[in-house]
This record gives structure tokens, C-alpha cells and sequence, in this order.
């Protein structure tokens, strides 16, 4: 009877699931999709001293590794100088952005993207006062967390507009400042 109760518990201590020893290292649940927006403040590029400001609008879309996908709207309209009447830039464009581990709580950021930009001015020619390019910029920040999946964030961005007025090339440049909203919970390490 003994050797039966023995090989019973056997049996029973068998076919009972594995547990891991480790609780798992990362939970991650939702879309790895951030979206956000903030004031800008851009150097035209359009004579000298000339700043104006507005707002920016991004989403970014992480594919792996830090490395993923922005598009991003930011549109300069306000603090016009009395000289520039009607002047005004949109710009709208994506491209790639990759965002480095975090260090002391700073997630530094590099890209590039390329889209459209559209400058609106005043000129002598009555008829020639909008212009629309290709446009290609550059640029790299930090986001800092501020609460569980908002992130605030500061980017330095700069543009190249070629061939516009002629051969010229204008390179407006600028900050922006805002906030960062991630529908996907960053890693969260047990």
C-alpha cells in the first residue's frame, strides 16, 4: 500500500505545470504609439533678428529597439514682426526617429524627415506671394517622464528649403516645447 501512495504522489508531482523561477522581466501592453503636441518658437530665416512662434502637433510610432516612425505639423504664425505683414510657415513631414535608453530619467532623440513646407510672405509681385517645397529636416531632443505614460519633451529641429526665392536655400530653425502621450505603458521592470 505504501509503494502505491509513493508512486501516486509521483505521478501527481509529474504532471503538475512548470513554474518559472523569474517573474518576467518587461510587461508591456497597449499600442507602442505616442501622440503630442507644443509651442514652437522658429528663426525664419527671412532677414536678420526675424522669430516667430506657434505650434506643433507629432505622433511617433516605435517599430523596434528605440527605432520608429514620426510624422509631425508645426505651423508658424504668431509674433509676427512689423516688417513681415503676411508672413507665415507650415510645415508637414515624416520620417525616422530613434529614441535612446533612458538615462536619469532623459530619453535623448535623434531624426530626420522629409514633407512639405509652405511659406506664405509679402512681396512687391502682387501675384507671387505663396511658395510650396520639398522640404528635408533634421533635428534631436529629450523627453523627460512626468507621469506614467506622459512625457514632457524639448526638440531642436532644423530645415532646408531649397531652391526657393531663386537658388537660395532658406533654413528656418527653431525649439519646440511640449508633451508626449504613449498609448503603450513604458517597460516596466519587476
Amino acid at each position: 500500500m505504501r509503494s502505491k501512495l509513493v508512486l501516486a504522489a509521483l505521478i501527481t508531482l509529474l504532471t503538475l505545470p512548470a513554474c518559472a523561477q523569474v517573474a518576467p522581466a518587461v510587461k508591456i501592453g497597449g499600442l507602442p504609439l505616442g501622440i503630442g503636441g507644443g509651442f514652437s518658437d522658429y528663426s525664419l530665416d527671412f532677414g536678420p533678428g526675424r522669430r516667430m512662434t506657434g505650434a506643433s502637433v507629432w505622433a511617433d510610432y516605435n517599430l523596434f529597439h528605440g527605432l520608429g516612425v514620426e510624422g509631425e505639423a508645426t505651423w508658424i504664425f504668431a509674433s509676427k514682426p512689423s516688417v513681415l505683414t503676411r508672413m507665415e510657415q507650415d510645415t508637414y513631414k515624416g520620417g525616422l526617429i530613434y529614441k535612446t535608453r533612458p538615462f536619469f530619467g532623459i530619453r535623448p532623440f535623434a531624426k530626420g524627415l522629409v514633407g512639405v513646407g509652405s511659406i506664405d510672405f509679402a512681396s512687391r509681385n502682387p501675384f507671387y506671394t505663396h511658395d510650396t517645397r520639398t522640404i528635408y529636416t533634421a533635428g534631436g531632443g529629450v523627453e523627460y517622464k512626468v507621469w506614467k505614460t506622459l512625457y514632457a519633451r524639448g526638440e531642436y529641429e532644423y530645415q532646408f528649403w531649397p531652391e526657393i526665392f531663386g537658388p537660395n536655400t532658406l533654413n528656418p530653425n527653431g525649439f519646440s516645447i511640449g508633451a508626449t502621450y504613449y498609448l503603450r505603458g513604458v517597460h516596466r521592470h519587476y
